[in-house]
C-alpha cells in the first residue's frame, strides 16, 4: 500500500487567506480517501473505517454496531458471554416441514362401550338363532324357545359381524394419563397426537407410540473434554428438557433421548474449548470456565438450537462439576503442594531475617556489643541457625 498526501485549503484560514496546509487525507490503492482525523480519534468516538476490499467489491454491511445498539437501550453483553457464545454459523438439521403435531380425532369412551355391547348382544342373538343357546340362558334373557337349523352361512356371517363390532368397540378403549401422550400412525402416516386424559376410544387399527411430555431432567456421566489450553477435563452436565412437538420427537428422529445426549456432548466440545479452565493468579481479567453463568448460557443456547428441529425444548444445560482428568489432577495437586511449600518457606525466611535484623540492630543501638564486620557476620549466621532451628521444632 502506498500513501500520498495532497495539499488542501486551510479550513481555519478562510477562503480569502489562501493559506495552504499539509494534506489531511490518505490515499490508498485499494480504498477511497480516508480522512486522517478519523484515524486518531478517541476510542469512545471512533468510527470503524474499512480498509479492504473496495466499496464496489464488498457486500453491503447490514450489521448494527454494538455502540448503536447500546444507544438504543439494549444491554451490552458481558465479555464472558461474548467470548463463550460467539460461534460461526452451522447448518441446522431439517425435518419434514409437514411433520407438525396436531390433535388426533378420538371419541368418548361411551361410544366404544356401546359398540362392544352391541357386538356381544349380536353374538348372543346369533347363537339363539342357530339354536345353540341353552334353554336356561334363553329363559334368563327372556328369549322364546327356538329350534334353529344349526350354523349356516347366514349365522356365520352374523357371528363375524357381531364379533368384529365387539372387538372394534372394546379394543379401542384407552386410558390417557397426565404427562403422557400417544402418537398415532396408520399405514405409515401420522394421524395425530392424543394428549387427553381419562377413558376414551381410539381407532384400534392405528399404531400407538407413547411419549412422555413431562418436564424431565438428565444428569450425564462424566464426559471427557479439553479446555482452551488443551488440558483434559471431566464434566458433568444437568439438562432440563421436555418434548414440545411429539410428532417430530417420535417420528422425526430415531431416538430423541440419544439425540439429546449426543447434542449435549457436541455442545460441550464447542463451548469449553474456547476458554481455559484456570489461569495464573496474576491474570485476573481474562475469562475462564469459572464463569459458570456465561458457560451455562452458551451451552443452553447451543443445545436448544440443535434440538429444536426435532421437537425438544431445552430449558437449561449447565455443568454441575468441572474437574481435571485424573492424570492431570495428580500433576496439578503436586504443583499446588509445591507452591504452598514454597510460599511457606518464603514466609518463614522473611520472618527469620526480620528477627535477626531486629536483634542485631537492638544490640548495636543499645551499646551492648561492639561488632566489626567479621563478628557481625558470625552473629547473623548463629542467630539465623538458631531461629530456623527453633521454628522447625515448633512447627513439628
Amino acid at each position: 500500500m502506498t500513501s500520498t498526501t495532497s495539499p488542501t485549503p486551510d479550513p481555519e484560514g478562510g477562503p480569502d487567506t489562501g493559506a495552504i496546509r499539509s494534506a489531511r487525507l490518505i490515499h490508498n490503492e485499494a480504498t477511497t480517501e480516508i480522512p486522517v482525523h478519523l484515524l486518531f480519534r478517541d476510542e469512545a468516538d471512533a468510527v470503524p473505517v474499512p480498509l479492504a476490499p473496495s466499496a464496489a467489491e464488498r457486500p453491503p454491511d447490514t450489521t448494527v454496531p454494538l455502540r448503536a445498539r447500546v444507544a438504543k437501550g439494549e444491554r451490552e453483553p458481558s465479555r464472558a458471554r461474548r467470548l463463550v457464545s460467539g460461534r460461526a454459523a452451522r447448518p441446522v438439521p431439517e425435518v419434514d416441514p409437514d411433520l407438525v403435531e396436531r390433535p388426533a380425532r378420538v371419541l368418548p369412551a361411551v361410544a366404544g362401550v356401546l359398540a362392544g355391547a352391541c357386538g356381544v348382544a349380536g353374538c348372543v342373538l346369533t347363537t339363539w338363532w342357530a339354536g345353540s343357546l341353552p334353554s336356561a340362558a334363553g329363559h334368563a334373557l327372556g328369549l322364546p324357545g327356538h329350534a334353529g337349523g344349526g350354523l349356516g352361512p347366514a349365522q356365520l356371517g352374523a357371528y363375524a359381524g357381531a364379533g368384529a363390532l365387539g372387538l372394534f368397540g372394546f379394543g379401542g378403549l384407552a386410558r390417557g394419563r397426565t404427562g403422557r401422550a400417544w402418537v398415532l400412525g396408520l399405514f405409515g402416516g401420522y394421524r395425530g397426537t392424543v394428549r387427553r386424559t381419562g377413558l376414551m376410544w381410539i381407532n384400534p387399527l392405528v399404531i400407538r407410540r407413547r411419549a412422555d411430555v413431562r418436564l424431565r431432567h438428565w444428569r450425564s456421566e462424566p464426559m471427557s473434554v479439553v479446555d482452551g489450553n488443551g488440558v483434559a477435563l471431566r464434566v458433568v452436565v444437568l439438562v432440563v428438557w421436555r418434548i414440545k412437538d411429539t410428532a417430530r420427537a417420535v417420528l422425526g428422529v430415531e431416538d430423541h433421548e440419544t439425540y439429546l445426549r449426543e447434542c449435549v456432548e457436541a455442545a460441550l466440545s464447542r463451548v469449553l474449548t474456547r476458554l481455559p479452565a484456570d489461569l495464573p493468579p496474576s491474570v485476573v481479567k481474562d475469562v475462564t470456565l469459572r464463569n459458570t453463568d456465561a458457560v451455562a448460557e452458551a451451552l443452553t443456547g447451543q443445545v436448544a438450537e440443535d434440538t429444536a428441529p426435532v421437537g425438544l425444548e431445552v430449558f437449561s444445560a449447565q455443568p454441575t462439576r468441572i474437574e481435571y482428568a485424573p492424570e492431570i489432577a495428580a500433576v496439578m495437586q503436586r504443583h499446588r503442594i509445591a507452591a504452598l511449600d514454597a510460599r511457606h518457606r518464603d514466609s518463614v525466611l522473611d520472618s527469620v531475617v526480620d528477627s535477626v535484623e531486629d536483634t542485631v540492630t537492638r544490640l548495636t543501638l543499645r551499646g551492648l556489643v561492639e561488632l566489626d564486620d567479621y563478628e557481625r557476620k558470625a552473629l547473623v549466621k548463629d542467630l539465623t541457625v538458631a531461629f530456623c532451628t527453633g521454628r522447625g521444632e515448633g512447627s513439628s
